[in-house]
C-alpha cells in the first residue's frame, strides 16, 4: 500500500505523509509490517481455546481436520465468531450500564454535576418499562427507572423488557418461534462464553443461535439503553450544525481532544471548559482560548448535542498528534489505539486515560468518578493549558474543514417529517409506497487499515443516494461523511430525483447523522416507528431496507452486525467475518438464515458492488409489499456486478 492510496482524505494525506518525513509509525505502517497476516486467523479455523492446542484445521483438506479434542472447521469458527459478539456486545453494554448508573447517582443527588435534562424522554422510557408516574416527581421516576434499566442486566428469569417493549411485536414472535429471545445482558455473554469452553456446545448452528440471542441482547438492550438514558441526562439531540476533520484544530488556542465512547465525562468537559475561570486560565497561559474537539464516538455525542466540532475518526486519531497542535487527549475506553502512548511522547502532547478499565504504561492515568465530575474534568483541562506552554514551533495543520449537520433521532425524525403539532412518519412511508424513495440504508462501522481510509464509505453512501435510497449513518462512518460534504442539504444535488426532491422539500440532508455507535439503537427505533406508521409490513423484513458495514474492523461491529440479521435486515459487510474456513458456516450465515429470522449477512469488498446488493435487495422488498414503480428512472447496476457472497 503506497503513501497516497491509503485514504480519501486530503488532510489525513498530509498527516500521513508528515509522519513519513518525520519517521513516525502510523497503523498503517503497523499493517504493512503484519504482512501476511495469518491464513488460518482469517479464516477463522484456529483455536486456542485449551491449553492442548493452539489447534488449527488445513483448509485445503489434507491436514488436519479436527483439533485435539475432535472440534472441526464448523465448530472452531462458530466459536471464534461467538466470542467477538460477546466481547462487543459486553462493550456496547458496559456502557449502557455505566449511563443507567449515573443517572441513578444524579436522581439520589449525589452526582451534582448531573440533572435529568429531558422530562418528556424520562416519562417516555419509564412508562416503557412498566413505571407508573402517578403523584412522583422527575427523580423519583428517574431513580426507578434507573434501576429497571439495571436489572435489565442481571436478572435471572423472564425476558429483556426493553427488547420485548421496543421491538415490533411481529418481530418479537420471530425471536421466541426461533428461541433467541434475549432475556437479560449479562446471561447472554456469560453464557456465550460458558458454550464455548471445551467440551460444552460444538453444533455451529445451536451456537449462532446463541451468538443471535446475544447480539439482540446489545442492540435491543444494553445499547438501547445506553441511548435512551443518555438522552434523559444529556438532553436528546436535536438537528446542529458542527465542524468536521483536522482543520476544526486551532493554532492560537489550548487544543483539548476528546476520544472514546462514553458521554458522561465528556458532557462535563464541554461545559467546563466553557466557564470564565477555565477560559481566562487559559488566556493568562497566551492562549486565545480552549478549542474542544472530539475524535470517534465519544465526539459523535458532544456534536449531537452541543456542536462540538469532530477532528477525525479511529484512524485518524494518530494524524491528529503528528499535527504538533494536540495539548492533550483525554481517552475513556474502547477503540483507542495502545500506539498512542508512545506517539505522544514524541510531542508534547500530554495523554491522560480516565477509566479504571483502560489504562496504558507509562501514561498518566486521572480516574473518573461521576460524583466528582467538574472538579476532575477542571483538573484535566489545567493539565492542558499546562501542557500549552510545552508547544513546540513545528505545528502543521490541514486545512480541510467541513460543516455538516447532526442530530437526527427516532423522536426528532417525527417533528422534522411531519412538524411538530402532526408528529409522523407517515410523509416518510408515503414516500416509500408511492416511488419517490426507492427505500433506506443503514451505513455504519469503523475504519479498517485494510481498506483505503474512508474510501468505502463515501463510494457506498453516494452510490446508494444515487439511487435514491436515504441513508441513516453513525459512528466512524458519519464522520467520514461528514468530511466529504455528505451530511448538508446542499449534497441533495448528486442524488436521485426523488430523494433529492425530499432533501430540498424538508431542508435535510441525504444522510442523517444520529449518533455514536451505541445510537444504532435509534436505526433499530426508527425501523419499529415506520412499521408502526404502516403500509410497509408487518415486521422488520418486509421493510425496503438494507444494512452495511463498508470498513468495519471490532468486535462491537460483528455484534452490531448480528443483531440487525437478527432483527430482519440484510447486512453487507466488506472485509468477510472469520468464517470462511467453514464452508457450512459460511453458507448458514449468507444463505439459510434468512429463512429462520428473515436477515442474512453479505461479504462484498467493492463499495459499489456491496450498494448494488443492497439496492437489489430493497427493489425486492418494494415487490413483495407490491409497491407502485419507482416515480423517476433509476440508473441501472455496473454491468457485470452481480449479486455474490
Amino acid at each position: 500500500m503506497t503513501t497516497e492510496t491509503r485514504s480519501v482524505d486530503s488532510a489525513s494525506l498530509q498527516m500521513i505523509r508528515q509522519a513519513a518525513k518525520a519517521g513516525i509509525e502510523t497503523a498503517w505502517d503497523r499493517y504493512d509490517a503484519m504482512q501476511p497476516q495469518c491464513g488460518f486467523g482469517i479464516l477463522g479455523i484456529c483455536c486456542r481455546n485449551c491449553s492442548m492446542g493452539p489447534c488449527r484445521i488445513d483448509p485445503f483438506g489434507e491436514g488436519p481436520q479436527a483439533g485435539i479434542c475432535g472440534a472441526n472447521a464448523d465448530t472452531i469458527a462458530a466459536r471464534n465468531l461467538i466470542r467477538m459478539i460477546a466481547a462487543g456486545a459486553a462493550a456496547h453494554s458496559d456502557h449502557g450500564r455505566d449511563i443507567a448508573h449515573t443517572l441513578n447517582l444524579a436522581a439520589k443527588g449525589k452526582g451534582r454535576d448531573y440533572a435529568v435534562k429531558d422530562s418528556r424522554k424520562l416519562k417516555e422510557v419509564a412508562t416503557r418499562f412498566g413505571i407508573k408516574l402517578d403523584n412522583k416527581n422527575e427523580n423519583q421516576i428517574a431513580v426507578e427507572l434507573s434501576e429497571a434499566a439495571l436489572r435489565e442486566f442481571g436478572k435471572q428469569d423472564g425476558t429483556l423488557l426493553s427488547a420485548a417493549t421496543y421491538a415490533p411485536p411481529a418481530r418479537v414472535k420471530v425471536w421466541e418461534d426461533a428461541g433467541i429471545m434475549p432475556r437479560s445482558i449479562d446471561r447472554e455473554i456469560v453464557e456465550a462464553m460458558h458454550r464455548t469452553h471445551i467440551g460444552v456446545d460444538t453444533d455451529y448452528k445451536n451456537i449462532m443461535k446463541h451468538a443471535m440471542r446475544t447480539s439482540l441482547s446489545d442492540g435491543w438492550g444494553g445499547s438501547l439503553i445506553a441511548t435512551e438514558l443518555s438522552d434523559i441526562l444529556f438532553q436528546g439531540p436535536k438537528p446542529i450544525r458542527f465542524s468536521a476533520n483536522l482543520g476544526v484544530l486551532e493554532k492560537d488556542k489550548v487544543n483539548i481532544i476528546v476520544h472514546g465512547h462514553e458521554p458522561t465525562l465528556s458532557e462535563v468537559l464541554v461545559a467546563v471548559s466553557r466557564e470564565k475561570e477555565m477560559v481566562k486560565l487559559a488566556e493568562d497561559g497566551n492562549a486565545k482560548g480552549i478549542n474542544l474537539a472530539g475524535m470517534c464516538c465519544t465526539g459523535n455525542e458532544i456534536l449531537m448535542r452541543h456542536g462540538v466540532p469532530v477532528a477525525g475518526n479511529f484512524l485518524q486519531q494518530e494524524l491528529a498528534v503528528v499535527t504538533g497542535a494536540i495539548d492533550l487527549m483525554v481517552v475513556d475506553v474502547q477503540c483507542i489505539m495502545p500506539a498512542l502512548s508512545s506517539l505522544c511522547n514524541c510531542f508534547h502532547t500530554k495523554l491522560i486515560t480516565t477509566s479504571p478499565k483502560c489504562k496504558m504504561e507509562g501514561v498518566e492515568h486521572v480516574e473518573f468518578h461521576e460524583d466528582r465530575a467538574a472538579e476532575i474534568a477542571r483538573e484535566i483541562i489545567r493539565k492542558a493549558i499546562a501542557s500549552f506552554q510545552n508547544r513546540g514551533k513545528k505545528i502543521l495543520i490541514p486545512d480541510e474543514k467541513e460543516s455538516a449537520i447532526a442530530g437526527f433521532t427516532t423522536e426528532n425524525i417525527f417533528e422534522i417529517l411531519g412538524g411538530r403539532y402532526r408528529s409522523t412518519y407517515r410523509p416518510l412511508n408515503n414516500a416509500i409506497i408511492e416511488g419517490r424513495l426507492r427505500g433506506a440504508a443503514g451505513v455504519v462501522g469503523c475504519n479498517n487499515p485494510k481498506i483505503q481510509h474512508d474510501y468505502g464509505h463515501i463510494t457506498m453512501i453516494k452510490e446508494l443516494i444515487k439511487n435514491d435510497v436515504l441513508v441513516v449513518t453513525t459512528g466512524c462512518n458519519a464522520i467520514a461523511a461528514a468530511k466529504a460534504g455528505l451530511l448538508r442539504p446542499e449534497a441533495a444535488s448528486i442524488c436521485g430525483a426523488g430523494l433529492r426532491e425530499i432533501c430540498e422539500a424538508v431542508g435535510i440532508p441525504p444522510v442523517l447523522h444520529v449518533g455514536s455507535c451505541v445510537d444504532n439503537s435509534r436505526i433499530l427505533t426508527i425501523l419499529a416507528s415506520v412499521l408502526a406508521e404502516g403500509g410497509l409490513g408487518k415486521d422488520i423484513s418486509d421493510l425496503p431496507i438494507a444494512g452495511a458495514a463498508p470498513e468495519w474492523m471490532s468486535e462491537k461491529a460483528v455484534s452490531i452486525g448480528m443483531y440487525f440479521v437478527a432483527s430482519g435486515v440484510f447486512t453487507v459487510i466488506a472485509t468477510p467475518l472469520p468464517v470462511l474456513g467453514s464452508k457450512k458456516l459460511t453458507k448458514y450465515l449468507t444463505e439459510e438464515m434468512e429463512n429462520e429470522i428473515g436477515g442474512r449477512w453479505a461479504f462484498e469488498s467493492d463499495p459499489i458492488k456491496a450498494a448494488y446488493l443492497m439496492i437489489r435487495h430493497i427493489d425486492g422488498k418494494r415487490d413483495a409489499l407490491k409497491l407502485r414503480p419507482l416515480m423517476y428512472e433509476q440508473p441501472l447496476a455496473p454491468k457485470g456486478q452481480q449479486d455474490r457472497t
